[in-house]
């Protein structure tokens, strides 16, 4: 049985795994023809590869995010050398994601100057 700390990540690893499937297919195979239906996802068919790959990174960042939670809530039980390291990595996550969305800002600027 999961417990309950690792829950909320396995729901954005799972939900992480949906988007890109679906959203993969759509972009790189065939379109998914669900029409008005009314399960269909709010963000099928409007995703392209910029936005999923913000999606991305942003999913990442919150796994991240949470995992370091759970190391400043159990401070006594890691080591200085761990916490560091867990705080680097979350920190090139995060400057990681915001440079892809500047690059992705940049590359549309261009695109409407053409």
């Amino acid at each position: 049985m999961v417990p309950h700390k690792e829950l909320v990540d396995l729901s954005l690893v799972g939900n992480l795994l949906l988007m890109v499937v679906f959203a993969g297919y759509e972009n790189f195979v065939s379109k998914i023809d669900v029409k008005d239906h009314e399960d269909r996802p709010e963000w099928m068919g409007k995703l392209d590869f910029s936005g999923l790959k913000i999606k991305l990174i942003a999913s990442i960042v919150a796994i991240s995010g949470i995992e370091l939670l759970k190391s400043f809530v159990e401070i006594n039980s890691i080591s200085d050398r761990e916490l560091m390291w867990k705080v680097g990595i979350h920190l090139t996550f995060v400057v990681s994601g915001v440079l892809l969305a500047w690059m992705d800002k940049i590359a549309a600027s261009v695109k409407h100057h053409k």
